[in-house]
């Protein structure tokens, strides 16, 4: 399947660069959060084969070009390669190890709002066709998903991993108290699993292996205090944390966006 984040902005010619850098804070809020910050930005303009006037694309471009300038961004200018219908703006982001993904896109068509025959009325009351902005800052979804699992290697901050937290029981006795302690952390919206059927060393090697990004080992003194002895992949053995205090640290990482959990 092909999913796209693909948005349509309609506004007026001035208000093109305002519109444009919108997209442009949001694009960046976005894409920091999953941890790309290093972009490669193309401006592409008018190609031989176009629709619109000569003002209208100049306008467009001059827009696209005051938006980049008001974010400090550098840029290239990719001569003729605008779409038939507007010029647009292309950004690539870089993973960890410096490859380049082409994902977000910001393109102005002047071609749709006429075979939609859509119009406004200005301030004279005579009618005038607006500007469509697309916008699709993940580009393709699945795309995305599988560039992030690349970048991060599988190993997931917290706050994305498709499980957040293993509770491995030591033997059958102690895989109620889990059981218990699941059900709350999953009440509070955490991604929680509790192995069963495994010997204690496969199933703290398989968290290992599947870079869970918190494991808790699970015995008579765990059950007997309430508590969870806490593992992290990012920093090592936290020590033994009553289960409210490690719900509280999970939400706040979560919530912040965190690589680490404190």
């Amino acid at each position: 399947g092909f999913t796209q984040d693909d948005a349509h902005i309609f506004c007026l010619p001035s208000q093109i660069a305002q519109e444009i850098l919108g997209v442009l804070n949001l694009t960046e809020e976005i894409l920091s959060n999953f941890g790309f910050s290093d972009y490669e930005i193309n401006l592409s303009t008018r190609p031989e084969k176009s629709v619109g006037s000569d003002d209208i694309w100049t306008e467009a471009q001059e827009a696209l070009k005051e938006a980049l300038a008001l974010k400090q961004w550098d840029y290239e200018i990719d001569e003729g390669g605008g779409a038939f219908y507007g010029p647009k703006i292309d950004l690539k982001i870089k993973d960890a190890i410096g490859r380049s993904w082409q994902c977000s896109t910001i393109q102005v068509d002047f071609n749709l709002p006429e075979r939609f025959d859509l119009s406004y009325n200005d301030k004279d009351q005579t009618k005038q066709r607006p500007i469509m902005i697309h916008r699709a800052i993940f580009g393709s979804l699945e795309r995305f998903f599988g560039i992030l699992t690349e970048n991060y290697a599988g190993d997931f901050p917290l706050w994305i991993a498709p499980v957040q937290i293993r509770l491995i029981p030591v033997s059958q006795v102690h895989e109620e108290y889990c059981q218990r302690v699941a059900a709350q952390l999953k009440a509070a919206g955490m991604r929680v699993e509790v192995p069963t059927g495994e010997r204690l060393g496969k199933a703290i090697r398989n968290a290992e292996l599947r870079k869970i990004p918190l494991m808790a080992v699970v015995g008579d003194q765990e059950m007997e205090d309430g508590t969870l002895t806490i593992r992290t992949r990012a920093q090592g053995d936290l020590g033994a944390l009553k289960v409210d205090d490690v719900l509280d640290m999970m939400t706040t990482a979560v919530s912040s966006k965190s690589a680490t959990v404190t």
